[in-house]
């Protein structure tokens, strides 16, 4: 593989400013920060950078929600994103914002220029219009059933089951995300990308063969369905940048967010004197990858490369799209404690662990990554602690107290470290080609071959022998160079515990020192380089997890109290009267029970009902409740205790029968709340 030097531009997909940073997340930064290091090893220039998402709706709302400013709220949230990447040792050379002078700047020209060249359309249209909050209705903040498989609780811009395209006006029965009322249709001017004017040049593009096969393929898709014309632009009230010549329209955020990638390499420059036309002019011979995920192939392939083309910038080398994390097989789950934050995360564990996972199961496809807790625990424990920092840890204390520190002042073995040295360049090769799990299989079976020398010459036996010192030193120091060597292919997956190791062997290890073995050279005193892990330390990030979710719900259940305790007192709703009394001979003949919730999905064919599955302690029950509008996301129910009537006469219905009723509290629609147990209920109680 050639190694001549390369100029290199590498971006992740930028973090939304309005959320914390989840191991989801840190799955395309570790990955494109592995492989930034290790062409930072290779002697190439690289140059690594990423922002926060920082415009939309979303994040108005929220800020207004919480009484302060979009702008203090970004600021918060990039402050936090900062850290938490810090803390996986993601090296960016530069975090910025999208909401920077630098990105306005760049947002504008990028538009006017696209406009001087004609492909920019104007035209009025009708939108969905929340009618309670007096605001046109962005795609994301509308969901209703997708117009062409059906499935509901779709967003206004695409089907997460079938993966199609549309207009929010094609749903089926939609509603506002913000109000849950019933969106009217409102006409409004708006500026359109005519991105089906690129049509030839992304086909040619998607032959280069510089794509991914999925997202090459996926492309003959979009190309068949007919490339649309893109809407850029939203109206007041919106936080973004405002567009050029208008009084109250705004670009949609996707349209300055990618953008970002050339702000934030701009801030960079200006602080660093680089020549950013070097790396994004028309003919430039740098090379530009975006690492993202797949539900954000659409904008990467289509939409970014026709804006750059059409104001005569250079298109990306290439876009690395990445699949999704499940955990323990499902979907991440705040209720199962495995919608994990960052931050919770470095709590309780090292950061190099999570990396060396990653990689592990890391290739340069688009596919779903499962992490395993179990698993997770187990495989760091044999491969980083039992096969390649005991290597260390079984030789060290032989040189350090038998021989001053020093290793020999040979190479025990020359032909075994050749063998080693000579994986270098495959190891290099998948490296290079983002194959990171057989980077991981590849070291760990040389791993395997260090232990099984060590095994095998048994220094601790040779040690009590008279006569066989040299031996001795020269078995222990070919154990050293075997686990440096080591340690250089996996500088650019744990750099964290490779530090470690340089300290300890008072050498910088780089991929050129690959052939210069340390002979006569100095060592400290072995320190442990990484600490077993333990399944009581990820119980506590679970525990920590759940215990979030249950203080964030019963939050948002006190916020909307105080709401309809203000409500009602400002005389626009009422409380429902007290029924008529009862005996406690009729209470009696109710059998309420605490359930727990083992899974919860909605009724496809229902706008209205959840379908649960319910543990009674002794048996299990099907439960269909319609409070559908009250939780988007019914999988994060899963794990819960609810109370529900249990001696209910079961009920057939056209889903299947409902075998009793889950009590909430509330006036219905989207203001309802489950009933919750406190802590150290058991499922099948009876409630009293």
């Amino acid at each position: 593989m050639s190694n001549s030097a390369r100029n290199i531009l590498v971006t992740c997909a930028l973090p939304y400013a309005n959320g914390a940073i989840h191991l989801g997340h840190l799955l395309e930064h570790i990955q494109a920060d592995i492989w930034v290091r290790f062409q930072r090893m290779r002697g190439h220039q690289v140059f690594f950078v990423c922002a926060d998402d920082a415009h939309g709706t979303p994040i108005m709302l929220n800020a207004n929600k919480l009484g302060i400013s979009p702008e203090e709220l970004i600021a918060r949230s990039k402050a936090d994103h900062v850290a938490d990447f810090a803390g996986f040792n993601i090296s960016y050379d530069n975090y910025h914002s999208t909401h920077s002078p630098e990105n306005e700047y760049y947002t504008a020209e990028i538009y006017k220029k696209l406009r001087a060249n004609g492909f920019i359309k104007s035209r009025t249209i009708s939108q969905l219009f929340d009618p309670e909050k007096g605001m046109f209705l962005p795609d994301r903040f509308v969901k209703g059933t997708c117009p062409k498989c059906k499935a509901e609780d779709q967003y206004g811009d695409n089907c997460e089951v079938c993966a199609s395209t549309y207009s929010p006006t094609e749903l089926i029965n939609p509603r506002s995300v913000v109000s849950g009322a019933a969106p009217i249709l409102k006409e409004s001017e708006h500026f359109f990308f005519d991105l089906p004017a690129f049509e030839n040049m992304l086909k040619d593009w998607t032959k280069s063969g510089s794509l991914q096969p999925e997202i090459a393929n996926k492309m003959q898709e979009w190309f068949e369905a007919g490339l649309q014309q893109w809407d850029i632009s939203r109206d007041a009230p919106y936080f973004g940048f405002k567009i050029p010549d208008t009084e109250n329209k705004y670009f949609y955020v996707w349209l300055d967010a990618p953008i970002g990638y050339m702000a934030s390499f701009k801030n960079l420059c200006d602080k660093c004197g680089l020549n950013f036309d070097e790396f994004w002019k028309k003919d430039s011979t740098a090379e530009l990858y975006h690492f993202i995920g797949k539900d954000i192939v659409y904008f990467h392939s289509l939409f970014w490369p026709a804006m750059l083309e059409g104001c005569e910038l250079r298109k990306p080398t290439n876009v690395f799209a990445h699949g999704y994390v499940t955990v323990n097989g499902v979907k991440m789950s705040k209720s199962r404690g495995t919608f994990i934050q960052a931050s919770t995360y470095l709590r309780h564990l090292a950061p190099e662990y999570l990396r060396y996972y990653y990689a592990a199961k890391l290739n340069n496809r688009i596919e779903d990554l499962d992490l395993n807790l179990e698993d997770f625990v187990q495989r760091l424990n044999a491969d980083v602690v039992n096969k390649f920092v005991n290597l260390a840890s079984r030789s060290a204390g032989f040189i350090t107290k038998r021989f001053d520190g020093k290793l020999f002042s040979d190479v025990a073995e020359p032909e075994l470290l050749a063998e080693f040295v000579a994986k270098a360049e495959q190891i290099a090769t998948y490296y290079e080609e983002r194959e990171f799990g057989k980077v991981v299989r590849e070291v760990m079976q040389l791993a395997d071959k260090a232990n099984k020398y060590i095994d095998d010459k048994a220094p601790w036996v040779i040690a009590k022998e008279e006569g066989r010192e040299a031996e001795l030193h020269g078995v222990c120091s070919m154990v050293l160079q075997l686990f440096r060597v080591l340690a250089i292919y996996l500088k650019p997956v744990i750099p964290q515990i490779i530090e470690r190791a340089e300290a300890f062997l008072q050498d910088e290890l780089t991929w050129e020192s690959l052939q210069r073995p340390l002979v006569n050279h100095s060592i400290l005193p072995f320190k442990a380089l990484a600490q077993r892990l333990e399944a009581k330390q990820i119980e506590a990030i679970v525990n920590e997890t759940k215990e979030q979710f249950a203080q964030q719900q019963a939050l948002e259940q006190k916020k909307a109290a105080q709401k309809n305790t203000k409500t009602t007192s400002a005389g626009s709703t009422t409380v429902e009267p007290i029924a008529d009394a009862i005996t406690i001979d009729d209470f009696a003949k109710l059998d309420l029970r605490v359930a727990k919730v083992m899974k919860c999905e909605a009724v496809p064919e229902s706008n209205k009902l959840l379908r649960f599955e319910l543990d009674l302690g002794d048996h299990t029950r099907q439960v269909f409740s319609g409070i559908k509008d009250a939780y988007n996301n019914p999988t994060e129910l899963e794990g819960r205790f609810v109370i529900m009537v249990a001696n209910l006469a079961p009920r057939k219905m056209r889903f299947g029968v409902s075998e009793g009723m889950i009590l909430s509290a509330g006036t219905g629609g989207a203001d309802l709340f489950l009933l919750n147990a406190d802590a150290g209920v058991k499922a099948g109680m009876q409630v009293k």
